[in-house]
């Protein structure tokens, strides 16, 4: 690539053979992807009014002398500033971490660059450093997760409620609002929450609700069941059973004259909408209607 391409590409003087050699060059993506961050820059606003009274309180006398530079200095000053622009938006690229979401109603696997998996639930985030993941292999949760770790260093999942690490292993972590599980199915994982520390064997569970450590059964099968489209709960207040439904099918949830908590033990299909209201409301002996995409859950002696 010629020296001059990149001014005049920046500058948009290059002509369309020149152009079409530049796009060939390995610099050329680096350079287009900084170029458009570089665009979302903003410089700061100018008050006119307030310049040009500044300028009236002053002496005219006074002003300074102008030196005129000729052009090859002119082009210097530009081919600095362009220098720092890029460089700066070089770091602030390579500083970025990668982040991986999901709406409601919505799954998605993740692949780490240790090829370890990340299977995310509805309505759920993850964010890691891929430059920096070779010397600690760290990720932060919002949401639920599945994980599947190779074998390595030192892998830590941060959430809100608390931290998660393990050497190699499969586990499950949920961390939403007043709900934190770590579920364990293979290996040992440590759970550090309110800066104690929580061993889990394979085969064992640590819920936290409201900010209370809460017993639980041991996990029946080798992954969480939402993983084969079905929401299972344990002795679960009605308030997060109707959180999750929420998530699963991308409605909204209102209730009246029920007492959301209630414990719920029983599961519901995460693709069937009417099969999980009945696994729902049979068993907590409560009533629904259904409107667009409101689903309202009532007492039995209760006009909707």
């Amino acid at each position: 690539m010629q020296e001059n391409y990149l001014a005049k590409w920046l500058s948009g003087e290059l002509s369309e053979k020149e152009l079409a050699e530049f796009k060939k060059s390995e610099e050329y993506a680096s350079y287009q992807k900084l170029k458009e961050i570089s665009s979302t820059l903003k410089s700061p606003e100018f008050d006119m009014d307030s310049a040009f009274e500044l300028i009236k309180q002053q002496h005219f006398g006074q002003a300074p002398k102008v030196i005129t530079l000729n052009p090859f200095k002119k082009f210097l000053r530009v081919a600095a500033v362009i220098a720092i622009m890029l460089a700066g938006s070089y770091f602030y690229l390579n500083t970025l971490d990668e982040s991986v979401g999901t709406s409601l109603a919505e799954r998605s696997e993740v692949i780490l660059p240790d090829n370890s998996e990340v299977f995310l639930n509805a309505d759920s985030h993850v964010s890691f450093s891929k430059k920096k993941w070779d010397q600690e292999r760290n990720i932060t949760l919002k949401g639920e997760a599945f994980f599947k770790v190779a074998k390595g260093k030192k892998f830590t999942v941060q959430t809100d409620h608390g931290t998660v690490a393990v050497l190699g292993t499969q586990f499950n972590v949920e961390n939403r609002k007043g709900f934190f599980e770590v579920t364990c199915y293979e290996g040992l994982v440590s759970v550090t929450f309110n800066d104690q520390e929580t061993k889990l064997p394979a085969g064992s569970s640590f819920l936290v609700i409201d900010g209370k450590l809460v017993k639980t059964a041991e996990p029946k099968d080798n992954q969480p069941t939402w993983m084969n489209n079905e929401s299972s709960f344990e002795s679960i207040p009605l308030q997060f059973v109707f959180a999750e439904l929420e998530r699963q099918f991308n409605l909204r949830v209102t209730t009246k004259n029920i007492n959301t908590e209630l414990l719920f033990t029983g599961s519901f299909n995460n693709t069937d909408l009417n099969m999980a209201l009945k696994s729902i409301s049979t068993p907590s002996q409560i009533q629904y209607k259904v409107e667009g995409d409101n689903v309202l859950f009532y007492a039995g002696n209760t006009t909707p």
